[in-house]
């Protein structure tokens, strides 16, 4: 019996049946990447397939916030493909008010979402990497994550989170052939918001900005793949950040009376 011909990139991009998630599969599969589309939601991550084309391509229903799918989710991945490429953790959810504000179950379906959600993709899949030689994790988090910015608390902290996680993640695998990747874009045009919890203001700006942002779901999918192709740590996909990021670096005084400004004085509700 003739064995099926095995693909000769593989990816798999968690929270793929939307948004850049979806962006992120089209890119790949153009560039003849087979692609695991996994999403909370199993018919939009069968949409995601179908637009595709179908094969080599599937989807799979998965919950980033769950050991007991991701675990499910490692095993359907390893019997069903002899080796792992890119591992693009995508997935999540969008919050926003103070810290003053924000009740606890909100920090805690964030950070199980935002950061543990990244931390379980990374250990059930880099060690079939490392084992492997090579391989290429893609942790997606936020400019929020490196701006500073008020109003962000609970969304901001769990970027954050990603992006040290991926620091020392990239140090960890060092020489082992694994290469690490952060991408940390402002707004774009997509569909962060569907399941925000929050400050009904900061929801608002939220999809103004977006709606009337520069970049697509597509565009910002183009950037992260050459770059990550590239071997690029910190990935800034969206035009203004590269400077603001600078900004902070060498003149952090500067940026923070900008990022006031900005924020047009917004204070916590309840602050003295």
């Amino acid at each position: 019996m003739t064995q099926p011909t095995l693909p000769q990139s593989t990816v798999l991009i968690t929270g793929a049946g939307s948004g850049l998630g979806r962006a992120l599969a089209r890119r790949y599969d153009s560039s003849g990447y087979a692609v695991c589309v996994a999403d909370i939601r199993e018919d939009r991550a069968r949409e995601t397939v179908a637009a595709l084309g179908g094969d080599p391509h599937w989807a799979m229903a998965c919950d980033v916030g769950s050991d007991a799918s991701m675990e499910a989710l490692r095993d359907a991945v390893h019997a069903r493909w002899p080796r792992l490429d890119v591992l693009v953790n995508n997935a999540g959810v969008a919050s926003g008010g103070s810290l003053l504000d924000a009740p606890m179950d909100e920090w805690q379906w964030m950070l199980n979402l935002n950061l543990l959600g990244v931390v379980r993709g990374c250990r059930l899949f880099a060690p079939r990497m490392v084992a492997a030689g090579g391989g290429a994790i893609v942790n997606i988090a936020s400019f929020a994550g490196l701006a500073g910015a008020p109003g962000l608390m609970t969304y901001s902290v769990a970027k954050a989170g990603v992006v040290a996680l991926s620091e020392s993640l990239r140090a960890e695998l060092y020489g082992n052939g694994v290469r690490v990747s952060v991408v940390c874009p402002s707004f774009f045009r997509t569909s962060l918001t569907e399941n925000f919890r929050g400050d009904s203001q900061i929801l608002e700006m939220a999809n103004k900005l977006m709606d009337h942002a520069r970049e697509s779901a597509d565009d910002i999918a183009a950037s992260v793949f050459a770059q990550a192709q590239a071997g690029t740590f910190l990935i800034l996909p969206t035009a203004a950040e590269a400077w603001r990021w600078r900004l902070k670096r060498f003149l952090p005084g500067v940026y923070f009376r900008k990022l006031l400004q900005l924020a047009g004085g917004r204070v916590a509700k309840g602050a003295p």
